[in-house]
């Protein structure tokens, strides 16, 4: 089996910009190669990895517009064999629905429900876990998995170009079935903005792994600028609950996930997996 590296075929940097108009139609006529369901295999190689991308969702259709636009192009041109899958977040509509996708957001539950079903589609070795609005400013930036858990995005123009801070795994990552199954997965009891991406730091280094990263020239990423989403306001308890990791991530994980599939819809561009998550716990009344 040929090993990834030579199977690539990257450009290099890359000039990423979001002003022009970009249409699903577009972008399905730019990759006449990728099949129903988000799918590629390439046809001149066999790639080490078999390759999920997951990409927890809710409301931001215009920037998985762009997303599709630039990534599928990067992926081809690695010689990934992949799958892209959106884990669409829907209200619980047990009782009632009125307006869908309004409960509060929880990024890492939905990763978690990303690797269970895409494993019910195809043998995936590696996933990669991105956020829609981050595009990678260089091709050579591989989405494969690596001997350590992979931190992708270490460079945003957010940040200057800059990691945040020593322990950031935030944005775009990738772990094999090893090592995810190493962490126990991702926590699922992070509702809300924030915290998540510093517990799954905590599980690997508590694992006796290290994150490993591109170089900061080539791990540079563009960020499709937009307000904050509504339900996904910042989450107070996440400080408490990043120190307590070593206690929770044994039993708050891929082995405790619980959730309803709604529906899967194969587009050509994407899969579309809809689920229901339930509610965050009521928080303690205080006094």
């Amino acid at each position: 089996m040929l090993p990834q590296k030579e199977c690539s075929q990257p450009v290099g940097r890359l000039l990423i910009e979001f002003s022009s108009q970009m249409t699903m139609e577009r972008v399905q006529r730019e990759n006449p190669n990728v099949t129903d369901g988000g799918r590629y295999t390439p046809p001149d190689c066999r790639p080490r990895w078999k390759v999920a991308i997951i990409i927890p969702f809710r409301h931001r259709e215009n920037h998985l517009k762009y997303w599709l636009h630039y990534l599928h192009p990067i992926l081809r041109r690695q010689r990934i064999d992949y799958g892209i899958y959106i884990i669409n977040q829907l209200e619980n509509c047990a009782y009632a629905c009125s307006e869908l996708g309004e409960e509060t957001f929880n990024r890492a539950k939905l990763l978690n429900v990303g690797y269970t079903e895409t494993l019910k589609d195809a043998e995936y070795d590696c996933f990669i876990f991105s956020d829609v609005d981050l595009i990678p400013m260089d091709d050579r930036n591989l989405y494969h998995c690596y001997d350590q858990p992979r931190h992708f995005a270490i460079a945003m123009d957010k940040f200057g170009f800059r990691l945040p801070y020593a322990g950031y795994f935030g944005g775009v990552s990738g772990l094999s079935k090893k090592q995810f199954l190493k962490i126990n997965g991702f926590p699922n009891e992070y509702w809300g903005w924030g915290g998540e991406d510093d517990d799954i730091y905590n599980r690997i280094t508590l694992n006796g792994m290290k994150v490993s990263r591109p170089d900061v020239r080539i791990g540079r990423y563009r960020m499709i600028k937009h307000e904050r989403d509504k339900h996904n306001e910042p989450n107070p308890q996440r400080f408490n609950k990043i120190q307590n990791t070593k206690n929770t991530m044994k039993k708050d994980g891929i082995s405790s996930l619980t959730y309803r599939l709604v529906q899967v819809k194969r587009y050509p561009l994407y899969t579309d997996i809809s689920v229901e998550i339930g509610k965050p716990p009521p928080r303690p009344i205080k006094g």
